[in-house]
């Protein structure tokens, strides 16, 4: 069987054009895309601020015990240990008799709170994201193999629970952290600006 060519047909599939030759953009769409690029700093400056509260909080409520995650009388201040309950009850993963070692330890208390207190008035501030991104993905990253998402069961045998096997409010936040640094969020609502024109971080650009 013969395969004729037909030269007034054009060889292959094209999609449609999802543009107008040579037509302008409306004044809706301008508008728009306008009003998009206007509100994005505030918009960052608000997911900067409330990611901040989230480490914050968790600071506060880890030294006084205000009574949310941490007990009332349990709190850092008075004699619990921030870490004990969380790297104690690790119950998967590679690194679960590490943790366990390190569950309670004075350096690991310390770290993990100047982390939180750190990273939380880093962001509300909107100073210092890059090192606040650096140190908080790294926080992030060893509570993500604490918790272990990848587990279907745990050392006991029972189930784990996970709900996902990769991503996780952990992955989410060191994302936040890594774009609100990239995006320089602190220049909106924040001191990001003057920050940044102090003499020792225009120098050491890291500390932007």
């Amino acid at each position: 069987m013969a395969v004729h060519d037909h030269p007034h047909r054009h060889p292959g599939f094209r999609f449609p054009s999802l543009r107008r030759s040579g037509t302008a953009s409306s004044p809706t769409e301008t508008s728009a895309v306008t009003t998009a690029t206007a509100n994005s700093p505030y918009v960052l400056a608000v997911l900067r601020v409330l990611t901040g509260f989230v480490f914050l909080w968790a600071f506060l409520d880890k030294t006084f015990g205000f009574g949310y995650a941490t007990p009332s009388g349990k709190g850092w201040i008075d004699g619990g240990s921030p870490t004990k309950g969380f790297l104690g009850g690790v119950a998967a993963g590679p690194m679960e008799s590490t943790f366990h070692d390190w569950a309670g330890a004075g350096w690991a208390d310390w770290l993990f709170m100047l982390g939180l207190l750190g990273i939380g008035l880093a962001l509300i501030a909107g100073i210092g994201l890059r090192l606040a991104a650096v140190a908080g993905t790294a926080m992030m990253a060893l509570m993500w193999i604490a918790e272990w998402p990848p587990a279907k069961h745990l050392s006991d045998g029972s189930l784990s629970m996970s709900t996902n096997p990769f991503t996780d409010y952990h992955v989410v936040y060191a994302i936040v952290l890594i774009a609100l640094a990239a995006a320089g969020a602190g220049a909106t609502w924040g001191l990001g600006r003057v920050w940044a024109r102090l003499p020792f971080v225009s120098r050491n650009r890291w500390l932007m």
